[in-house]
């Protein structure tokens, strides 16, 4: 032992070699114990445990269980079910998969005229995966069969993002994709020209809207998604508004994967909601892109203390049939105590030898292993699968997986990366990049699978698909019949959901009077009117990660209740009250705790259902705004990649609105960071009206038009009059931009308007929380002799992208291209303009491009860190008040 042996080794060694003062004792409790379990079964041996260890924790003994379990199937070979396929055509299926997948990666890869294209791709990933994938393409992962009553909707599936060409090679033995399209990986923007779909590098629906479910090319959004999906099917059916009580959701994942923090972030949740509709495989290959995930360690024995800690059902498929009897014969138990002292970086290191160096190295190490290996010769030591490489072994996984109640699953798969890539790549440090195969590895990797390919075949890297009447074409498409059909598989078509009209819900908006309030209470006060809706109303999801009281949403938990998979167990504290806290199996707001990424994983859940159900929901997820973009911005882009419809609505939004909470809270650039998603339209509008008028227009678009967008949509906490909706102004504030009012000098000064005078004019432009600062100098302007037009500003990000597009036609050649919006506008206003927002400077900036030629623009924001003070000290600041934005007006028209 030295210094760098692994602490769990230490404590292993420790315990191996703590002298037992009573031997004769000690075999009589394991013989009492033995025979418990014989005569009276697993169960009452299970019992017993259960009371010797509770005894243990009454005397403070100061032991319990280990988590983890001999580095060895969960599954005996006499607890798995007889196998129910034809196992010579799977294993010749799945070896055409992997040749088509990696010569896809090659082919993409090969010097073209002129240098190489250098396409990038993965080969291992799916090498070490492909039994997986297809043990559930063949046998479990069923497909949407219809909508109608008794037919299956489909498991949901989400595929490791690296194996993506795998899948492809799939698809194209179903008939699904060409020859030609397969020529296209990674050439998306080149394969229409020849008359083929370029296939993208990752599972991304928005590329692929017919293929890909869903996005998971980001580490980590897959898995967390995954488990969001899967409670969201249980809201679903808990609510009757969908039967999801049939289905799963499986998830291939990688070890490596596992490091990232929203990887494991809700595995408590999926086991305190008892999802056994849920099942993880994590394809445990031991690599990732660098090197061993734990060389130090066991990655299977690290994560599984990790699940069964977090209290899911936990299956270890380590070993491949061929071990059965290695470990049959191994009565001294040398087989166990070997793999309990070998790391995985020495586990990778057996993966890329060959059997002699297994023989010496591995079995070698004392008398007993050697003798297990006597009779067998090198190529049988070298072709002893690992679990995960073993069709029999992973369907037994699968179905145990697949039948478990109370828990959700994960299926630890131990696999090498880059099976059967021999020297080219299996189990190398350089296997996560290799991308090309010269003409001796590709005959090795031809002859390692025993594929139907010439020589000459195989260094063409031909795409290989048998007749149609062939027995491997015949079983693969028996089986997806069998299970409803071909998987990926996009769908979109939903029913139309219909929308009150705008006065039902939000007449107090549109006719405010100029009562005070703010856009939060707006917002509140119009979903519970929304909600109300008998059409509508039930399809409603309301989201919050923690935050309802703060939003003043406490008055919607006894409206409609706040979801629980066990309803409500306890009086709650403020029971007598109004706004008491009410729990419900049907209840309809998802309050998900302090985590913006599990509310923003739930959203996407309910942003999708349309597709992934076929029954449209709209989500409604109110937070902080601060942590939207910034904390959780690479689900939101997933979620557009998935095509998501609902609304995200950033409240307490700006830097100088949420006044006492500093730094961490204020929010100056969630604005720009959303005009950098193309299918989000974001808005920042300043009054009730504006709001609602917004808020009609996205319903009407995503459930009715049925469109591909979503909404940000920010709002304040601030109290201020608000104004009536201006009569025509909808269809401007839908596109970024309407006149609110004008202020003359003429009228302050008490003269007439005939007095002849030279007009002093500017134009100020404000949006959200500072629109009312805007008009405040606008009025001061007035006072002091200058007129001022002001213009309020509901999108940035909307008028940006139209100049863009008027731009770009201009460019194109079109004779007679649109004028930007906003120049149109402000056509009709006069002098310099000022631009004012509760956001960086960057955000106003992106409209200078297209204000009319020769008028002076200036912009002022809230860039740097945010303070703890008062909105007017803040604003101050920042240089956004009124007095700010007047020095700033006065300054623009004395140096015009």
């Amino acid at each position: 032992m030295n210094d760098s042996t692994p602490h769990h080794l230490l404590m292993q060694t420790a315990a191996a070699l703590t002298p037992d003062p009573d031997p004769q004792e000690t075999d009589e409790w394991r013989e009492a114990f033995a025979d418990l379990a014989a005569t009276q079964g697993a169960g009452r041996a299970r019992q017993m445990l259960d009371e010797l260890a509770r005894l243990a924790r009454q005397q403070r003994i100061g032991w319990q269980p280990e988590l983890c379990t001999p580095y060895q199937n969960t599954i005996a070979v006499d607890e798995q079910p007889v196998f129910p396929g034809d196992l010579a055509l799977e294993e010749r299926l799945a070896s055409l998969m992997r040749w088509n997948a990696l010569a896809m990666v090659v082919r993409a890869n090969q010097a073209e005229s002129g240098g190489s294209s250098e396409l990038g791709g993965h080969i291992a990933s799916y090498a070490s995966a492909a039994d997986l994938f297809e043990t559930g393409f063949n046998h479990f992962f069923h497909a949407r069969e219809g909508t109608g009553q008794g037919q299956h909707r489909g498991d949901l599936v989400f595929f490791q993002p690296h194996s993506a060409p795998g899948v492809y090679a799939r698809a194209y033995l179903e008939g699904r994709l060409s020859e030609k399209d397969l020529s296209f990986y990674r050439q998306e923007l080149t394969a229409p020209g020849h008359d083929a779909q370029g296939l993208c590098s990752y599972p991304h629906p928005y590329l692929m809207p017919d293929f890909w479910q869903f996005p998971t090319g980001s580490m980590g959004i897959g898995p967390i998604s995954s488990i969001y999906h899967a409670r969201f099917m249980r809201y679903l059916t808990h609510r009757r508004l969908l039967d999801c009580s049939q289905r799963k959701v499986w998830g291939v994942f990688g070890d490596g994967e596992m490091d990232e923090p929203e990887s494991m972030s809700a595995l408590t949740l999926a086991a305190r909601e008892g999802l056994d509709n849920l099942v993880w495989v994590v394809n445990c290959n031991l690599q990732r892109l660098d090197g061993p995930v734990r060389g130090n360690g066991r990655i299977i024995d690290e994560l599984e203390k990790l699940f069964a800690g977090a209290g899911w059902n936990v299956i270890k498929l380590v070993w491949g049939s061929d071990w059965d009897g290695l470990f049959a014969r191994d009565l001294t138990g040398a087989l166990t105590q070997a793999f309990g002292h070998t790391v995985d970086g020495q586990m990778q290191t057996f993966a890329a030898k060959d059997g002699r160096f297994n023989r010496d190295n591995f079995f070698g190490q004392n008398a007993e292993l050697a003798r297990l290996a006597q009779g067998m010769t090198d190529e049988q030591i070298d072709r002893l699968k690992r679990g995960g490489h073993d069709l029999v072994k992973i369907h037994a996984a699968y179905a145990a997986a697949a039948n478990h109640t109370g828990q959700p699953t994960v299926i630890l798969a131990h696999t090498k990366k880059g099976y059967g890539m021999g020297s080219a790549g299996q189990g190398k440090m350089t296997t996560h990049s290799q991308k090309k195969f010269d003409e001796t590895e590709l005959l090795e990797f031809r002859n390692r699978f025993n594929l139907p390919l010439s020589d000459e075949q195989a260094k063409a890297i031909a795409f290989y698909k048998p007749a149609p009447e062939s027995a491997e074409m015949q079983y693969l498409h028996a089986k997806r019949q069998a299970l409803g059909g071909y998987l990926p598989r996009r769908e979109s078509a939903a029913a139309v959901v219909p929308i009150p009209a705008l006065p039902a819900y939000a007449q107090f908006a549109l006719a405010a009077d100029g009562k005070e309030m703010s856009t939060t209470m707006a917002f509140v006060r119009m979903l519970g009117g929304l909600l109300k809706d008998p059409a509508l109303g039930p399809k409603i999801v309301p989201i919050v990660a923690d935050e309802a009281r703060t939003f003043g949403m406490a008055n919607l938990f006894k409206q409609v209740g706040i979801y629980s998979s066990v309803g409500q167990r306890y009086a709650p504290e403020d029971i007598g009250s109004v706004l008491s806290y009410r729990e419900a199996l049907d209840g309809q707001i998802l309050e998900e705790g302090i985590s913006e990424a599990g509310a923003l994983a739930s959203w996407t859940a309910a942003a999708t259902s349309y597709s992934v159900h076929g029954l449209a929901t709209l989500p409604f997820y109110i937070y902080y705004s601060m942590f939207g973009f910034q904390r959780v911005g690479d689900q939101i882009w997933a979620a557009a990649d998935q095509r998501a419809r609902g609304f995200l609505l950033g409240a307490t939004s700006g830097r100088t609105t949420l006044g006492g909470e500093g730094l961490q809270h204020q929010d100056g650039s969630s604005h720009l960071m959303a005009a950098t998603i193309p299918n989000c339209k974001a808005y920042d509008p300043a009054f009730a009206c504006e709001l609602a008028v917004i808020i009609d227009h996205g319903m009407r678009e995503m459930m009715v038009e049925q469109r591909d967008v979503f909404y940000y949509v920010t709002m304040m906490n601030e109290n201020y009059a608000q104004p009536d909706l201006r009569a025509g102004a909808e269809a401007d504030m839908i596109r970024g931009c309407y006149q609110f009012n004008s202020y003359s000098r003429l009228l302050n000064k008490g003269q007439s308007p005939e007095t002849p005078s030279k007009p002093v004019q500017v134009t100020l432009l404000g949006s959200g929380a500072i629109l009312t600062e805007v008009i405040k100098a606008a009025e001061l302007l007035a006072a002091q002799g200058v007129d001022a037009t002001v213009y309020s500003v509901t999108s940035w990000s909307e008028l940006a992208r139209d100049g863009a597009a008027c731009q770009q036609a201009a460019l194109n050649g079109d004779a007679n291209p649109d004028q930007p919006f906003i120049a149109q506008q402000l056509r009709i206003s006069h002098g310099p303009i000022i631009a004012a927002t509760d956001y960086v400077r960057a955000v106003p900036e992106s409209i200078r491009a297209f204000v009319p030629e020769g008028r002076r623009y200036l912009t002022l924001g809230t860039d740097g860190f945010g303070r703890s003070d008062t909105r007017a000290a803040l604003r101050a600041f920042f240089g956004v008040n009124a007095q700010r934005i007047v020095q700033a007006a006065l300054h623009l028209l004395k140096t015009s």
